[in-house]
């Protein structure tokens, strides 16, 4: 039977507490996570990521809405809820200063596990839906914002 959805409850479990900590301990030592802002290669740079998160949004909440397992490997739909408090590095790399702002950005995350460790995470969000949610101005193909 495979652990998959243990991990991916424990690892939702852990970012709503906030505890970076317990987070990158649901990572294999030599984990990819490849998200819309870059990737984030070994329990440093995982830790760095979740660190920046947790610290843009002190109140943010993953609610799942859906969780399929296939072998070793499990896709997780989710909610993002929190207000936006703190610095965090947009995907273009512009840094969005504390807005204040709510969010609530629906995310898919696809896990590998080993071992009952993440080992590949791959997360997927709607970059221009957060940004708009920011408030920051979306630009166009002709550079021109909308």
């Amino acid at each position: 039977m495979s652990e998959a959805p243990e991990v991916m409850t424990r690892l939702s479990q852990a970012y709503n507490s906030h505890d970076v900590e317990a987070i990158t301990r649901c990572y294999a030592r030599r984990a990819v996570t490849v998200t819309p802002g870059g990737v984030a290669e070994g329990l440093d740079e995982i830790f760095s990521y979740y660190a920046e998160w947790v610290g843009a949004f002190p109140d943010s909440v993953v609610t799942p809405s859906a969780l399929f397992t296939v072998g070793d490997s499990s896709v997780l739909e989710f909610m993002v809820t929190g207000t936006h408090k703190g610095a965090l590095t947009l995907a273009a790399g512009e840094v969005a200063e504390a807005t204040g702002r709510p969010i609530a950005l629906r995310c898919c995350s696809v896990c590998t596990m080993e071992d009952g460790l993440v080992v590949s995470h791959r997360l997927y969000y709607d970059q221009l839906e957060l940004a708009a949610q920011l408030g920051y101005p979306m630009p166009t193909k002709a550079g021109h914002e909308i």
